[in-house]
Order: structure tokens, then C-alpha cells, then sequence
């Protein structure tokens, strides 16, 4: 793997405070002996090259607009199964998180498919991702980035903010409304479904715009308002995120209580306080798989190498609820798995900071640059919650994104599922009707009505 050694070379030894672009031969790998947006095109072992992706509808499938998207590869076969029997043979490909799935549920498995490399995204963010390698910096000691718009900042990493960078302003479109559903899910299999709209708006992606100075410091305007259960329905919170955490007070946030039928100042929607409609069971800023502001943690590349990911999973988001939750884990039998080359990098609590994760371990997909699954241990340094979020390619826009987020707490035996669309409308990536102006402190009063 030449390629991923002098990559990451670079990510292991760069220094953070003052990352601007790469030399033009480096700028140049893109859509040559890379993908577009700064994958290897190789194949290697069970990967296959990189020849595409699914850049529209594809031809086994009959899908109209406003469905739910078809699943391309329904008559792919199981290769294998890996349990807590054989997972010391492929040992290689497991991350630690997954190890301990399969020593804590004894009848946790992984389905394991062929490797689709189906990620792709349209030409302009191409195009937008390759001038970024040349002109995209970091600043705020990793905690904001500036010269680069569109698409992936860091196409060609050279250290680990820079791989959560790319995650965190990864192309979503640019004006995007859904409903989905969380659940808490008990240890008996218990649960009570939360309906959630949400909307966002990500000024990153405006094809306006030319360079991140123009955004007013602000990447992301975002809406959710719970709508079910009837005793949290009329919650509603206002987002603005920060393109640079350093300036302006970094992220603001507002939330509408119906309660008592004030907008506040929500500064607890950050970091290690609770998120939103998760029980206890995750973080405000582990939606998503990571959000907001680096600057409590040291990051560092561990390594990128081939390991198991929740993949091209259109089986599960097809699964019925009641079919979908199960007691200590979700459904195994309608989870993809594939093999994919990962970004492997941790988090390491600064000192005098503090967080309820003292370290995080990530894996990101090379080929969509997000979140794929984490390691989140506590202050003792032991493993206590488990990440994982299902991929899909939504060839119908065309990009790739998350499906299904679920985080386990391994010492609580309980689980949060969000992020799901299984029974909800679909996604809506062309919201054109979505303003700037919508998004106000006032605004989210009208909508917090019961």
C-alpha cells in the first residue's frame, strides 16, 4: 500500500497550527491514482478498485422521486459471518468496538458481503474538492478552516483534524429537510419511538459562494423539531455551527421549550452534555458520529488499513421497526458489512479540559470520508460505548451518506438507535424552499407549537 504509507507519513508528522494546501503533484493524484475526493483507486484484498460509484439511478432497480431508494445489490450473497466463535480469524478486520459487540451479545454477528465501492458524488464537488487541496488551511489550531468551499476541504490529509474536518463538512447537498425516528431502546427491547423534522441548510455547500470567508463563520444552519411523542412534541432547537470555533464564541444554539413557551440560549446543546432525545445514552456532540468543536481533544492518525463497515445498507433501512429494534442490539440478519479501507485516529482529552470520553477512536470510511464506527472509552480508560453508522450511496442525488446511527452502552447493556428512516418519509436533498431566514431565535417559537 504505497500510497496510504506516504499519506499517512504525512498525517503522523505535520504540524497543525499553519496546514495550507498541497503542491500541485499532490493536488494532481486526484482522479488519477486517487479518487476525486482523496480515496485510493487500487483494489486490495477483498476491496475492489474504485471505478465510479453509483452516480445515478442504476438500471436493476425502478425508483421514482420521493421513494425510498431500491436496493442495487439485493441479490448479493452472504460471504461469510463472523461471531464471537471465528472472529479470531478475522481478527485483522475487526475494530475494538466490534470485538467487544461479540463478547458482550453471544448472539452478535456481522453478515459480511461483497465490497461495493459505491460512493460518488457530482462533478461540481469534484471539482471544488481538488482546488480545496491547493487552497484549504486549517487555522485556529485545527479548530477552523479557512480558503476552501464545496465538498471535501482536505482531499490529501496531512493530519488527523484534517480527516474530521473532512467528515464534518462533507457534502450533504446544500439544502436538505427529513423525519426520522430515535429510540432508547431498554434491555428487555423496550422502547418508545421519538419522531423527529429536521432540516439543514449548509452555507459550505452553496454553489455561490467562493471561499469560506464569505460564509460569516457559520457552516451549517440546523432545525429539529420533535414531533412524537405527544409529551416531548413542540421541542424544538436552532443550531448555528462554526466554520471556526475560535471566532464569535464558536457554535450558538437556542431551544424552544413548549413547557414554558420561551426561546433560550441552549450553550449545553455542545460537547459532553446530553443529546437531544437520547436518554442519557449519548452526547450532544457524538450525533452524527462527531459534531462541533475540536478543541477539548489532541487528535492523532493511528493508522488506515482494511476493516469492517455497516456499508451500502438499503436491507436495513427497508426494515420495519418492530423487525429492526431488537433486545441488546439491532438486527444482525439485515445489516451489510464490507471491507473497506478505514482512517484509524483517536481523540485524547487535553489536560485541565474535561469530557465525559477521556479518549475516542474513529474509522472513517476513505471513500465517503465519514464516520463509520468509534470507540469511546471513559475516564478509567475503559471501552464504554460503541459507535456504529450505516452507509448508503443516494445515487438519486448522487452522494454518499449515513443511514442508520446506533450507539451501544456496553456497561448500561442498553442502546440508542437515531437517524432512522425505516418508516418515515424520504429524505428530501433538493429543499429549495429552505432560506437563511428561516433560521431565527423567533422563527423556532412558531414551530414549537403542539
Amino acid at each position: 500500500m504505497k500510497v496510504s504509507k506516504f499519506v499517512i507519513a504525512l498525517a503522523l508528522c505535520a504540524p497543525v497550527a499553519a496546514n495550507a494546501g498541497v503542491p500541485d503533484n499532490q493536488a494532481n493524484r486526484l482522479g488519477n491514482d486517487l479518487t476525486p475526493i482523496g480515496a485510493e483507486k487500487a483494489g486490495e484484498g477483498d476491496i475492489p478498485a474504485w471505478t465510479g460509484g453509483l452516480t445515478s439511478v442504476p438500471a436493476n432497480v425502478s425508483y421514482k422521486a420521493g421513494d425510498h431508494l431500491p436496493d442495487p445489490f439485493a441479490s448479493d450473497p452472504i460471504k461469510y459471518t463472523i461471531t464471537a466463535a471465528n472472529a479470531g480469524q478475522y481478527a485483522a478486520i475487526l475494530t475494538d468496538g466490534q470485538k467487544a459487540m461479540l463478547k458482550t451479545y453471544p448472539d452478535y454477528k456481522f453478515n459480511v458481503y461483497q465490497t461495493r465501492r459505491s460512493c460518488a458524488y457530482p462533478e461540481n464537488v469534484y471539482a471544488a474538492t481538488k482546488n480545496n487541496a491547493k487552497v484549504g488551511e486549517l487555522v485556529g489550531g485545527g479548530s477552523g478552516v479557512a480558503g476552501a468551499i464545496m465538498g471535501f476541504p482536505f482531499p490529501v490529509v496531512n493530519n488527523a483534524f484534517e480527516i474530521m474536518w473532512n467528515h464534518t463538512l462533507r457534502y450533504r447537498s446544500y439544502k436538505v429537510t427529513r423525519q426520522f425516528a430515535a429510540a432508547p431502546v431498554t434491555r428487555g427491547g423496550d422502547y418508545t419511538l421519538t419522531i423527529v423534522q429536521d432540516e439543514a441548510l449548509f452555507p459550505w455547500s452553496d454553489p455561490t459562494k467562493k471561499k469560506a470567508e464569505e460564509l460569516n463563520n457559520i457552516s451549517l444552519y440546523y432545525l429539529s423539531n420533535t414531533i412524537a411523542p405527544a409529551r416531548e412534541a413542540g421541542n424544538v432547537i436552532l443550531v448555528f455551527d462554526a466554520l471556526n470555533a475560535t471566532l464569535n464564541g464558536g457554535r450558538q444554539a437556542w431551544q424552544y421549550s413548549p413547557g414554558t413557551r420561551r426561546v433560550r440560549r441552549a450553550p449545553n446543546i455542545s460537547y459532553d452534555n446530553p443529546g437531544t432525545n437520547s436518554d442519557g445514552l449519548s452526547t450532544s456532540d457524538a450525533f452524527d458520529g462527531f459534531n462541533g468543536a475540536l478543541d477539548r481533544y489532541d487528535w492523532a492518525v493511528i493508522d488506515k488499513k482494511p476493516q469492517l463497515i455497516a456499508a451500502n445498507d438499503y436491507k436495513a433501512e427497508a426494515t420495519k421497526y418492530a423487525d429492526f429494534l431488537k433486545p441488546g442490539h439491532l438486527n444482525q440478519d439485515v445489516i451489510r458489512y464490507e471491507v473497506h479501507r478505514t482512517w484509524n485516529f483517536e481523540a485524547k482529552l487535553r489536560p485541565n479540559t474535561r469530557h465525559v470520553y477521556a479518549r475516542r477512536v474513529y474509522h472513517n470510511d476513505e471513500d465517503a470520508w465519514q464516520v463509520a464506527s468509534a470507540e469511546l472509552y471513559d475516564g478509567r480508560g475503559e471501552l464504554w460505548r460503541v459507535q456504529e453508522i450505516q452507509q448508503i450511496q443516494r445515487y438519486n442525488v448522487p452522494l454518499c451518506n449515513s443511514g442508520t446511527e446506533v450507539v451501544y452502552d456496553l456497561q448500561a447493556t442498553r442502546y440508542l438507535a437515531l437517524g432512522m428512516q425505516n418508516e418515515e418519509p424520504a429524505i428530501n436533498y433538493f429543499a429549495d424552499e429552505l432560506d437563511p431566514s428561516r433560521y431565527t431565535p423567533n422563527a423556532i417559537r412558531q414551530l414549537g407549537v403542539r
